[in-house]
């Protein structure tokens, strides 16, 4: 009977490593937009701006979400 190593995909590891970066931009990304958004108050694309900018703090808890579960997978699956 052979035992097999459980080793690090990693591929999936990178992949995982790359959706963490893309987190940590979105992380500095939106919050910085939402202060110049709420700064400039009397411009005409507050509103807009103010939604990205809410839109990069969502999208960047998800990828944050996703690249761990996806660098835990790449870990510990069989």
């Amino acid at each position: 009977m052979e035992t097999e190593t459980k080793r690090t995909n990693k591929d999936l590891l990178v992949k995982g490593i790359k959706t963490m970066g893309i987190s940590l931009v979105l992380m500095f990304l939106g919050p910085t937009l939402i202060y110049v958004a709420l700064s400039n108050q009397e411009k005409p694309l507050y509103i807009p701006i103010l939604i990205i900018a809410s839109v990069f703090c969502i999208l960047a808890i998800y990828l944050a979400f996703k690249g761990l579960k996806t660098i835990m997978d790449s870990m510990f699956k069989k």
